[in-house]
């Protein structure tokens, strides 16, 4: 029987680990954390990372703990729409994206795989092309080692060497609040050089996020500045901050990774934010290390020259990536009038155009 060590136990890792062992593969998936978890996130997976987890056998129970994203389109920072989404076309055309806790896609994803499969608290040092990887708890070899280990992977470091993941300019918060009234509506707003949305949970809390124009490193950012930025927003913004508890306030830097030149060498294989870290702003990055996962695992299968994969799936995430970053940077305009006419053009952008432009990013069947 051929052996996997998947470093990273995140989305993307748990997701190979279960396409793998449907392959009839060992696996052993080696986490830094000491546990599985993930908190104060929400996340939306479209019609392609749907079709991805049916494929791992576990698209039922996800739908069954998500929403359907119903996102309307996008108003300005007064409630005004800038641009409406046509989201009947988008639903027959493609089916509606879904809506649920990070924690629960976690959760899903490891309960589909043995416990004797997962190591956790075990850091990884050095991965080599021969199949070894080194780490807090010895040595282990695999037939297959995928780097599942963020946008700051180690397992990268033997296929590109060292390679630094770009800054873009904005930082985000994310935090999942439990409302004093029910909110049923969603949506994402922009403003200049800010952006913040909301999406319901299936459990009755709603996930927000916020986007702002800021240096790299940043200190602080809780939530007295998420209040000061955003509380005279539209409705029911300041009503979600006022919700909002400090512990559960989550800021990072959004970074992206220039394009690599292979995703593979010998017996290493990159997945996710290893091999094609993006922004936000298209909701694919999940998305993208579930079709990774599948696609890997069927490559890796059927034959052990990985070339296919880095074939099959590097043209179309890099292209992705530079979209989503393209996306950022007409999100994140700042200057007033700049911002003005950005808002009068996309309301001259007809729905079916809107819809037309996902067909690359959704049309895609693993």
């Amino acid at each position: 029987m051929s052996k996997a060590v998947i470093v990273g136990g995140g989305i993307g890792g748990l997701a190979t680990a279960i396409g793998l062992i449907r392959g009839g593969w060992e696996v052993e998936v080696l986490e830094r954390a000491a546990r599985i978890a993930e908190v104060g996130a929400g996340i939306s997976l479209w019609s392609n990372a749907l079709r991805a987890l049916d494929a791992l056998g576990v698209g039922d129970q996800v739908r069954a703990r998500a929403i359907e994203d119903g996102a309307a389109g996008i108003r300005d920072s007064k409630g005004r729409w800038i641009s409406r989404v046509d989201t009947e076309t988008i639903r027959a055309r493609f089916g509606s994206p879904i809506v649920m806790h990070r924690a629960d896609l976690l959760d899903i994803l490891h309960a589909a795989l043995p416990e004797e499969a997962l190591r956790t608290g075990v850091s990884v040092r050095e991965a080599r092309t021969d199949g070894t990887v080194i780490h807090s708890g010895g040595t282990s070899m695999g037939d297959l080692v995928v780097g599942a280990d963020g946008v700051r992977s180690v397992v990268r470091r033997a296929i590109c060497g060292d390679i630094t993941p770009r800054y873009r300019g904005y930082s985000a918060w994310r935090v999942v609040v439990s409302p004093a009234q029910p909110i049923t509506e969603l949506g994402e707003s922009w403003g200049r050089g800010e952006r913040f949305g909301f999406v319901p949970l299936s459990d009755g809390r709603v996930y927000c996020f916020a986007v702002a124009n800021m240096p790299e490193g940043t200190p602080g950012g809780g939530l007295a500045e998420l209040r000061r930025r955003f509380g005279t927003w539209h409705d029911p913004i300041p009503s979600l901050l006022a919700s909002a508890e400090e512990s559960a306030v989550l800021k990072h830097d959004l970074y992206d990774l220039p394009a690599l030149k292979t995703y593979v060498a010998e017996r290493i294989a990159l997945i996710g934010d290893a091999a094609h870290a993006m922004t936000p702003n298209l909701g694919q990055g999940a998305c993208q290390a579930l079709e990774d996962a599948v696609i890997l695992a069927r490559v890796a299968t059927e034959d052990p020259d990985l070339t296919r994969y880095d074939q099959e799936r590097r043209p179309r995430t890099q292209m992705l990536v530079t979209r989503s970053r393209r996306i950022g940077t007409i999100a994140q305009l700042s200057s007033p009038p700049v911002v003005a006419l950005r808002n009068a053009a996309l309301r001259l952008i007809p729905a079916s155009v809107q819809a037309n432009s996902l067909a690359p990013v959704l049309d895609r069947t693993c």
